[in-house]
């Protein structure tokens, strides 16, 4: 009867040893979007640049100056051709997704998988997850801030091209730290 009591001892030391806390604490979790390419850039600068207004008045001139049919249908093909660089290109969207982590360990960060997860409020069911890998080199006892920036939302229900405080409201987050190198060698792995 006592063999048992000792295997069932042995049995739970070596769960709390696999469960061994990862020496990284997660202070702070965001995520925002970003739209590069919309109508009103305050850094897009002049409608013509020297280069075009040169050309422009360079046509202008042949053409007033009797180039003829030639002169007028390379103006045209000139301003065409401005007119496809200057086309307004859709906007693009980009989900910048951000974690500051504090090392607790005594050993050097070097990289950490980290997944930034999506829940709806109240059911607490998963809606997303994004899978990060970060090479950081976080010192003991320093704190440093992760940023990612991607294409993909938090979650489908997500719409890419408009965010309302609605979608916002209906989600609940969470980072989970997967794994963390460290650079003595060892290695921390979230139990499956």
């Amino acid at each position: 009867m006592l063999r048992p009591r000792i295997l069932l001892i042995l049995l739970a030391a070596s769960i709390v040893c696999a469960q061994e806390p990862s020496g990284v604490e997660v202070v702070k979790a965001s995520w925002s979007k970003i739209r590069i390419g919309w109508e009103r850039d305050p850094f897009g600068g002049p409608l013509e640049n020297f280069d075009e207004m040169r050309s422009r008045a360079r046509n202008e001139r042949r053409v007033a100056t009797g180039g003829g049919e030639r002169a007028k249908r390379e103006a045209k093909a000139d301003e065409a051709n401005l007119a496809v660089q200057r086309e307004k290109k859709p906007p693009q969207y980009y989900f910048i997704y951000k974690t500051r982590i504090k090392n607790t360990h005594t050993a050097a960060i070097k990289q950490i998988d980290w997944d930034y997860v999506f829940f709806e409020r109240g059911t607490e069911n998963e809606l997303g997850r994004q899978e990060f890998t970060s090479d950081e080199q976080i010192g003991p006892g320093k704190t440093k801030e992760l940023v990612v920036t991607i294409t993909s939302p938090p979650t489908r229900t997500i719409s890419v091209t408009s965010l309302n405080l609605e979608e916002r409201d209906r989600l609940t987050e969470k980072i989970i730290l997967v794994r963390v190198k460290y650079a003595d060698g060892h290695v921390w792995q979230a139990p499956q």
